[in-house]
C-alpha cells in the first residue's frame, strides 16, 4: 500500500448482531492487516453494549455523530417494540437496514483515512488478508459484477438502480445491469464526498433527504454508478471477484453445512458471511473454525 494511502474498516451493526460481530473482531485481531482502525457503526441506544469490543484500534461510533439530529429511533410497536424504526418528519419512517446504509455513507464524511472498507457484522476473516490488496497502482478495486443484475431481477434491485440513477442525476432512460453488492468493499473517501456534493448541488437538498426519499436504495449501486457513470472509473479498477463467500438465502446451517460452505470457497476468498437472518447458530460455527 502507498505510503499516502491508508484504510479504516468500518462495521455498522446492532445488538441482535453482537456475539456475530464480537466473532467479527476476533477473526479480524487474528488475520488482518493493513488498517489503521476498525469503527463499529452503531445506534445510540446500542453504544454501550458494543463498547465491550472496543480496543486501542477498534472505536465504537454513534450514530448521532453521523446521522441528522431529525433522524429519531424508536421502538417499533409492529415488532412488539422489539425492534428499532427510525422516524422524522422528512422521510418515510425508515428501518435498521436502511439506516445501516446511512451510516456507511455518512462515514466518509468523519472519517480521515483514504480508504474505507466495510465488512458486514456476519463476516468471518478465515484467511490473513491485508486492505493494501484493495490498492493497485494508486487505484482503488471496485467491485463490479457485469451483467449480474440480471440474475437480480426478482429481488427489486432495478427500483435501487432506478433511485440511484435520480439521486445521482443521470441521463432519463440511462441504466447498468452491473451488480456492485457485496461485502469486504473498499470505497475511496474522496470519491464518496465528492458523490454527496454532487447530489447536493443538483438536488439542492442534503444528500441523505434525497437517498431516502425513496426507501428502495443501495449505497452499493448508488457508489458503484457514482465511479462508472459519472467519473468514467476515475481512480478505480474493476475485479469481479468477490472476496466473501456468502450464504445470503436458504435454511439454518448445521455443523456439516457450515463444512461444506467452506469448502467451496474460492481459492481467492478470505472470509465467509452467513446471513444472520438465515438463524444460523453461533455454536456450530464457532466449533467448525475453531
Amino acid at each position: 500500500m502507498d505510503a499516502q494511502q491508508n484504510a479504516a474498516i468500518v462495521t455498522p451493526s446492532y445488538a441482535g448482531d453482537f456475539e456475530r460481530c464480537r466473532l467479527l473482531c476476533e477473526s479480524m485481531d487474528r488475520y488482518v492487516t493493513g488498517y489503521t482502525r476498525h469503527y463499529l457503526l452503531v445506534a445510540s441506544h446500542d453504544v454501550e453494549r458494543f463498547r465491550a469490543l472496543e480496543t486501542d484500534r477498534r472505536v465504537v461510533v454513534d450514530e448521532r455523530d453521523l446521522l441528522p439530529s431529525w433522524l429519531h429511533a424508536v421502538r417499533d410497536p409492529t415488532s412488539l417494540f422489539r425492534r428499532h424504526v427510525w422516524l422524522s418528519t422528512r422521510l418515510a419512517p425508515l428501518r435498521g437496514w436502511h439506516v445501516q446504509q446511512l451510516r456507511r455513507i455518512a462515514f466518509a464524511e468523519k472519517a480521515t483515512e483514504d480508504a474505507l472498507v466495510y465488512c458486514d457484522s456476519d463476516v468471518v476473516f478465515l484467511k490473513p488478508f491485508d486492505c493494501g490488496d484493495f490498492w493497485r497502482d494508486g487505484q482503488m478495486r471496485l467491485y463490479r459484477k457485469s451483467g449480474g443484475m440480471h440474475s437480480l431481477m426478482d429481488m427489486g434491485h432495478r427500483d435501487w438502480l432506478a433511485n440511484a440513477g435520480r439521486a445521482l442525476d443521470l441521463p432519463a432512460g440511462q441504466t447498468s445491469d452491473h451488480d456492485y453488492i457485496t461485502t469486504l468493499i473498499a470505497w475511496r473517501r474522496e470519491t464518496v464526498l465528492d458523490m454527496l456534493r454532487r447530489i447536493e448541488t443538483v438536488h439542492g437538498r442534503p444528500w441523505i433527504n434525497v437517498v431516502a426519499s425513496d426507501r428502495r436504495f443501495s449505497e452499493c449501486i448508488l457508489y458503484g454508478r457514482y465511479v462508472d457513470e459519472v467519473l468514467n472509473g476515475e481512480g478505480h479498477f474493476h475485479d469481479d471477484r468477490a472476496l466473501c463467500h456468502i450464504y445470503w438465502l436458504g435454511p439454518e446451517l448445521d455443523e456439516t453445512g457450515i463444512e461444506r460452505f467452506i469448502a467451496g470457497m474460492e481459492p481467492y476468498q478470505v472470509a465467509i458471511g452467513i446471513q444472520s437472518f438465515t438463524e444460523t447458530s453461533l455454536e456450530p460455527l464457532r466449533h467448525v473454525i475453531g
